[in-house]
């Protein structure tokens, strides 16, 4: 007997068969240490959070500072221990993280930084890492830069490499936790871009955390909508825009009334609390 597609909270539903990740009444709860000087103070930091993602589906978290979006990656990811609730990968548990800063090794070249997951795991052979270091950094634009070291290059250029590193083991799902927001605004619609090329390339499930909307709503099937702390999810908004996508379509009125709609939902929650 077939299971019923399970819904993602809100929003479209989502077979079993075709499920990347599936997130059920998640719980995370920090209990700092207690002190003589400082009492312990307990901050939960997400509450009863229920998600399900599709595999190959792009999907945005957006929601005020401090409810636990970065939180909920580090949950998916394995970095924080969940308080309560359960996280179920559906048959996929490569993951890939990039993080809000690059964080790659200065001593490194771009290939050595690249080819950090190799050298821990040596899945393939040093010839065919190389050739796949080789090949990723021609995606990225990056080709001509493959032995200069993080600090001969720009920000943008860094956070490339950063993505191009998390890709390199051919993850299944792809955690991204706010890499533009250190860019200016430039850098930042060209990176969305080249994030959209590699998406409908290679067709990573990807959890994107940002906090603009507009960016939400240009890369995202769908985008989850978060309360202030403790964080729980608001709405799941459908992005029925047709792809491919290009800077050009936020100037559509279409465009627009996805972006009105989630500012307003997330205006209403910061109201409520």
């Amino acid at each position: 007997m077939d299971e019923a597609p399970r819904a993602g909270t809100t929003g479209t539903a989502v077979a079993p068969a075709d499920l990347a990740v599936e997130l059920r009444h998640v719980h995370k709860r920090y209990t700092p240490r207690r002190s003589r000087r400082a009492p312990s103070q307990v901050v939960d930091a997400l509450h009863d959070v229920s998600l399900s993602v599709a595999r190959g589906e792009f999907v945005s978290i957006v929601g005020p500072s401090g409810c636990g979006k970065s939180t909920l990656l580090k949950v998916l990811s394995g970095l924080t221990p969940r308080t309560a609730g359960e996280v179920d990968f559906g048959g996929g548990t490569r993951l890939g993280t990039v993080f809000q800063q690059p964080l790659l090794l200065p001593w490194r070249t771009v290939t050595q930084n690249l080819l950090i997951s190799h050298d821990i795991n040596r899945r393939l052979a040093e010839h065919e890492a190389r050739e796949r270091a080789g090949a990723m950094l021609t995606m990225l634009g990056l080709g001509e830069f493959a032995d200069r070291y993080p600090g001969e290059l720009s920000g943008g250029m860094q956070q490339r490499v950063g993505i191009g590193r998390a890709l390199m083991h051919d993850p299944e799902i792809l955690l991204m936790d706010e890499p533009f927001g250190a860019l200016d605004a430039m850098t930042r619609d060209q990176m969305g871009m080249d994030l959209l090329k590699i998406w409908e390339r290679d067709r990573k499930t990807v959890l994107f955390v940002t906090h603009s909307i507009p960016e939400s709503v240009l890369l995202s099937d769908r985008v989850v909508v978060m309360t202030p702390r403790p964080g729980r999810i608001a709405d799941i908004i459908d992005v029925d825009l047709p792809r491919p996508r290009g800077l050009e379509n936020i100037n559509t009125p279409e465009f627009g009334a996805i972006v009105r709609r989630i500012r307003v939902l997330l205006n209403s929650e910061n109201s409520a609390h």
